[in-house]
């Protein structure tokens, strides 16, 4: 159990026990127009610069200006295998193998390609199912995969959504659906951490739940990269995506991150939307010579087109951070600094505040949902005029996430003053 004093000194006194203090200064932070330092709670949405990222963006637009198109090759870091630079970090945050993890393309873009290997709808198999709510784009994508196959989605898409009178999904919700029409479920899309509620949810448990059913499972982590301790690789889906403009700060439009499991990432057998860079890289030069696509095997026989070095430059300064934190003490500030809000929250007078995310440690990252039910949007509007940014979901929920990395209990304190005053 932690302990808290409501008083700002209390807040002080983390910080200056705070082991992780120094990895904020590694991040530049927005600023209000007086020069003060505004209160950044927003990472689930967009994580801030990291300081050593325009270095490395520009030491590429340099090998660019001095050595053009020798830099593939003779750069620093040459492009050509650019996309290494951040598998082993990329890998270590995931839980995953090395070979089972490339970053490319975006978010949407990777889960397309992934369905178009792993969705394979038969007589038997048509159904999708997924979290409720989910991000849109998720949505629109599945939606789009099942026409695409002729189907239609009001009736091959199933959602789960909470009970009336809660806020969160319960796993045994999922397994009444599996026990019900799991035989004609092909693929189950589900969140690592929902982005609404940001509940986290139990993935071993639910992937194997799934696979006793038969069904492929795929995670959208792009809430649970860099937020929570993952091990996709022991866990066993099928696949995973995520973006890299969150938690990771990798900057907005970074490049997203897929894991393909080893089980899988061997069988170059499996059909896939195809593209030179994901081919053999002893003949991927060869072009108009090489008719046929061979794969390479694990994650990097999924991928498309070369590498996006600009794009992909910022992100190295992010996880450069990470390797130096490592997760477990990222991971224990996290639940320091959400316990330490919901204390003082939970001080507040009732009524007009409800917490949603859930309260145990384990089923949450450092996501706090707020259902605002009385007057949402002036109580945003008295956040941002003191100086705090946190984000809106319609029609009534404010999202703020003190993330490890850069946040203070400072922050935390701030934050709830101003709720408690507003």
């Amino acid at each position: 159990m932690f302990e808290f004093t409501p008083d700002k000194d209390c807040a002080g006194s983390l910080d200056a026990a705070d082991p992780l203090r120094s990895f904020r200064d590694q991040f530049l932070l927005p600023h209000r127009p007086d020069g003060a330092q505004m209160v950044y709670l927003c990472g689930h949405s967009l994580g801030l610069e990291p300081r050593e990222a325009r270095s490395l963006v520009e030491q590429e637009l340099d090998d660019w200006a001095r050595l053009g198109v020798q830099a593939h090759f003779r750069g620093s870091s040459p492009w050509y295998s650019y996309h290494e630079t951040l598998r082993e970090s990329g890998a270590k945050l995931a839980g995953a193998l090395r070979h089972e993890v490339v970053f490319m393309n975006g978010l949407t873009v990777n889960l397309h390609l992934m369905l178009a290997t792993f969705y394979r709808p038969c007589r038997g198999r048509r159904l999708i199912l997924m979290d409720e709510p989910t991000f849109p784009s998720d949505l629109y994508a599945i939606k789009s995969q099942l026409r695409h196959h002729g189907l239609d989605p009001a009736e091959c898409l199933l959602t789960i959504r909470a009970r009336g009178g809660e806020h969160c999904i319960q796993l045994d919700q999922v397994e009444e659906v599996l026990e019900r029409c799991g035989h004609e479920i092909a693929v189950i899309l589900w969140s690592g951490v929902n982005f609404v509620t940001g509940q986290f949810f139990d993935l071993p448990r639910l992937t194997a739940m799934a696979h006793r059913h038969g069904c492929i499972v795929g995670l959208d982590l792009a809430h649970a990269v860099g937020n929570v301790p993952l091990c996709v690789h022991d866990w066993g889906p099928d696949f995973a995506v995520w973006c890299s403009y969150k938690y990771l700060n990798g900057g907005p439009g970074a490049v997203g991150g897929c894991f393909i499991h080893d089980r899988h990432g061997r069988d170059t057998t499996l059909p896939r939307l195809a593209g030179w860079w994901g081919n053999d890289p002893a003949t991927r030069f060869r072009l108009h010579l090489e008719r046929e696509f061979v794969p390479q095997e694990g994650a990097d026989g999924w991928q498309v087109s070369n590498p996006p070095v600009l794009a992909m430059a910022p992100l190295r300064a992010s996880l450069a951070q990470f390797d130096a934190a490592g997760m477990p003490a990222l991971r224990a500030k996290s639940e320091r600094l959400t316990a330490y809000l919901l204390y003082l929250l939970d001080r507040m007078p009732t009524g007009r505040i409800e917490v949603v995310t859930p309260r145990d440690t384990r089923e949450r990252g450092c996501q706090v949902s707020l259902l605002v039910h009385d007057r949402p949007r002036d109580l945003l509007a008295a956040l941002e005029s003191a100086g705090v940014i946190c984000d809106f979901r319609e029609p009534n929920v404010i999202r703020a996430a003190p993330t490890p990395l850069y946040n203070t209990y400072q922050d935390v304190w701030t934050f709830a003053d101003v709720l408690s005053r507003s």
